[in-house]
């Protein structure tokens, strides 16, 4: 985003900051994981201003009529523009993700809120840690011992037992144990699958892999497997709630951490997000993360509201 978008964004943001927080209130009211505490507050907001009231009432009439046409007549005002504008989708975006995360905590035996990590110990005594927004579902019988992930990243510790293999599906991977510790991931990540102990066995439907300790699958486009090395106990790193980075881009530091937290940290220069970071991160507190960021990178980060942040130069 060039200086003069910025800008004309900026003034949009003035024109009608109220947006920003009605949308994002809209999204975390309607949301599984609203506490009382957030009502309590949304109300002295909402009442604070009777433009308080106007918006989140106007914002929440969007969301009722989303997926029909709405009719012109029942929205005087027009939809907000620029950084009011990403509120709102940031915010229609947050509510989403949370409608659709509960529905899968619905179906799961084991579960994890965002940015909760979390041990279960499964019936057969293998363990099962969870990542943020994680759900797994079990599906156990007198022949195997199924899980089936629902969504995030799990990280498992196998006993052995020759007689029921151990296998984990999701998004369309077969993960099959040989006695060992390994993690899968059915967000979208480029390496789902990778191995700190023993091997797996990685099935897609056009191709299958083994893979051993140190190793991790890359799965490209077309399902096709490939095996590469890497630092497992770096990947796994978030059991102990850091992320720990050697090198990596800004913008993949930021969705990383994006995991971890409610609502969206948005990059709004985008030049930066090829700039490298090298270092340990608290996932179990964001807001630090973001502080040290900001100190290493000499970038600043503007928190509109909880549930919006953006992060752009310093200079």
């Amino acid at each position: 985003m060039d200086e003069r978008k910025t800008l004309e964004a900026s003034e949009d943001a003035e024109e009608d900051p109220i947006n920003f927080e009605a949308a994002l209130w809209v999204a975390r009211l309607s949301s599984a994981d609203a506490t009382d505490e957030d009502r309590a507050t949304f109300e002295n907001w909402r009442s604070a201003d009777p433009a308080h009231a106007e918006a989140y009432a106007e914002l929440e009439a969007w969301r009722h009529t989303m997926g029909r046409a709405p009719d012109p007549r029942e929205h005087k005002r027009k939809p907000p523009k620029g950084l009011a504008a990403l509120a709102v989708t940031c915010g229609l975006s947050a509510l989403a993700a949370y409608e659709t995360g509960l529905l899968d905590r619905l179906r799961a035996d084991a579960w994890t809120d965002v940015g909760g990590i979390n041990q279960t110990v499964l019936t057969d005594g293998s363990r099962a840690y969870l990542n943020t927004d994680t759900a797994i579902a079990l599906r156990y019988t007198s022949e195997e011992r199924g899980i089936e992930m629902l969504r995030g990243e799990a990280e498992f510790d196998v006993v052995p037992d020759r007689e029921r293999p151990f296998v984990v599906r999701g998004n369309g991977l077969n993960v099959r144990a040989v006695g060992t510790r390994f993690f899968v991931r059915v967000d979208g990540a480029p390496n789902p699958v990778g191995v700190a102990e023993g091997r797996v066995i990685v099935e897609t439907r056009n191709d299958h892999e083994t893979v051993g300790v140190g190793e991790v699958v890359a799965r490209g486009a077309d399902e096709q497997l490939s095996v590469e090395r890497a630092d497992i106990e770096q990947a796994l790193a978030w059991r102990e709630g850091k992320l720990v980075a050697s090198g990596q881009p800004l913008a993949d530091i930021l969705v990383d951490l994006n995991r971890y937290r409610r609502g969206r940290i948005v990059l709004i220069d985008s030049a930066l997000g090829a700039r490298k970071f090298t270092g340990t991160l608290d996932v179990r507190d964001t807001d630090d993360a973001l502080v040290v960021l900001a100190a290493s990178m000499r970038l600043k980060v503007i928190r509109l509201t909880p549930l919006l942040v953006l992060v752009r130069s310093a200079s």
